[in-house]
């Protein structure tokens, strides 16, 4: 289960290192064919995702506490929030929370009904982020992170992926299908977080370059990638108890005075307005929408977008389950999904609802973030927002900071399940200190190596095809979580308690 993934992932590197054209040809051709067939399977996986955890949540099995009646929690309440938060969220709304609202207010779809620059493409575009990035995603999440937990807690199943997909597959998932399971994920987490991570590079080189006289460049972005591979190696040294709780605290103490000081030092009336009209519009559109996305038109804008955001989720789905689930025993399965899902989702359209709106607003009074969009890329959006606030230089200080850590907290919640996955000691209740380093330093490695090398030379372009290539995998996995979810609902709360 180790090396295939391994094996796959490195000649893929070497490859683009001798002909790095060749390469980039022979994996866009692969791209196409996943957006072409997969597309419309993604759109299936989401909008079912959140059918299924809807139904759980009002079922009998809503009441079933993770680990037998009498399991005892491992994290309180916040700490249980902050850490899933952290380990979903990434980098992600830190690069596109203000850089995508800026492509839909200039270039709205056709379905849209909206002239560009207008209050309905302003609405449309806040809407979509919202799309997006709550409800729809953190449902990804949860359907293989509640079917591990309660197969792995209750069932007694083994800290793999092949304990849920037993449920559903029966043999299949056994012996040499459990290791190709395992291997699938890991493939899909690696493609999935080296998208992340170039995210979160080419987001720290736009600050770099911003309030520095540097220029970017290949040699700047791997300076940062192996910063950032570099602190997430130390940090997993640490453990779950202490390296990912301490960081996880920090990191969300920062998410929340972003949120609040772009709030109260930027257009807050506007900010206002356009969150609650674009959440009716998201809340009117929601359904139509997300079917949509399995038929209808305007398919390569739902491609390169809808489509990327969902694989990119589908990519990191099946690995962070097993951390996610790892650590929900002791509560209910409700509770599980109002703090997987609901309390994320709602960070993520406040996020979204403060930081698009600002960057709407913003551009509309001058053009600025359009103008750095199309002159430096996405990276320098969130720049070009605070460069028009007060007290910019301390501002972009903590954005950088965040977003370092941010990407470092998300992979290093991960390692436990990296480790898990290639080594014999799935079993132990919490992983030794230093347990699998090697392993953890090689994978951090290879994440670094593939961000850089598609990041480096095809940029954000580079950021899409990594997710689109991670979600294939992670969508027949979900699909068999999704299934097996369904047996453990149809089991009773007898049976798991």
């Amino acid at each position: 289960m180790f090396w295939p993934p391994a094996v796959i992932l490195l000649v893929a590197l070497v490859a683009s290192i001798v002909d790095f054209d060749d390469f980039l040809a022979f994996a866009s051709r692969i791209n196409d064919w996943i957006l072409l067939r997969l597309g419309p399977l993604i759109g299936v996986a989401a909008f079912g995702a959140v059918l299924l955890i809807g139904a759980i949540f009002i079922s009998p099995l809503g009441g079933v506490r993770i680990g037998g009646a009498d399991a005892k929690p491992i994290l309180r309440r916040w700490h249980w929030f902050a850490i899933t938060l952290c380990t979903t969220i990434a980098t992600g709304i830190l690069f596109w929370g203000t850089a995508e609202p800026i492509y839909h207010l200039n270039a709205p779809p056709d379905f849209a009904h909206a002239e560009p620059r207008t209050g309905a493409a302003s609405e449309f575009a806040l809407s979509t982020l919202y799309m997006h990035w709550a409800i729809t995603p953190y449902c990804l999440y949860a359907v293989p992170s509640l079917a591990f937990a309660l197969s792995y807690h209750n069932l007694k199943s083994a800290y793999s992926l092949s304990g849920p997909l037993g449920l559903s597959m029966g043999p299949l998932a056994k012996g040499t299908g459990a290791a190709i399971i395992d291997a699938a994920a890991l493939f899909a987490l690696v493609a999935g977080v080296a998208a992340s991570l170039g995210a979160g590079v080419m987001t720290l080189v736009g600050g770099v370059v911003d309030r520095t006289p540097l220029s970017d460049g290949p040699l700047i972005r791997l300076i940062v990638t192996a910063l950032i591979v570099a602190t997430y190696v130390v940090s997993s040294v640490s453990g779950l108890q202490r390296g990912i709780k301490v960081l996880s605290d920090i990191n969300i103490r920062i998410f929340f005075a972003l949120v609040l000081f772009v709030f109260i030092a930027g257009p807050t009336l506007h900010i206002i307005r356009l969150a609650f009209s674009s959440a009716g519009e998201y809340g009117a559109e929601f359904v139509p929408r997300s079917i949509g996305l399995i038929v209808g038109g305007d398919g390569e804008w739902k491609r390169d977008w809808t489509t990327f955001y969902f694989a990119n989720w589908l990519a990191w789905a099946p690995i962070t389950a097993l951390f996610l689930g790892r650590i929900a025993v002791g509560y209910t399965v409700r509770e599980f999904i109002i703090f997987t899902m609901a309390l994320p989702a709602l960070f993520g359209m406040t996020w979204m609802a403060i930081f698009g709106g600002a960057a709407i607003d913003a551009d509309l009074h001058g053009g600025a973030l359009t103008a750095a969009l199309d002159e430096e890329g996405p990276e320098a959006v969130a720049y070009a927002l605070f460069n028009v606030l007060p007290l910019s230089g301390v501002v972009i200080a903590a954005f950088l900071f965040t977003t370092f850590i941010s990407f470092v907290t998300a992979m290093d919640s991960n390692t436990h399940s990296i480790a898990s996955v290639c080594l014999d000691w799935r079993t132990q209740p919490e992983e030794p200190r230093g347990a699998g380093l090697p392993i953890k330093i090689f994978w951090g490695v290879l994440i670094g190596a593939v961000a850089f090398v598609m990041t480096a030379t095809n940029g954000v372009d580079g950021v899409r095809m990594l997710s689109n290539l991670g979600g294939a995998p992670g969508l027949l996995i979900i699909a068999g979580c999704a299934a097996a979810l369904v047996r453990l609902a149809m089991m009773g709360p007898s049976r798991l308690e």
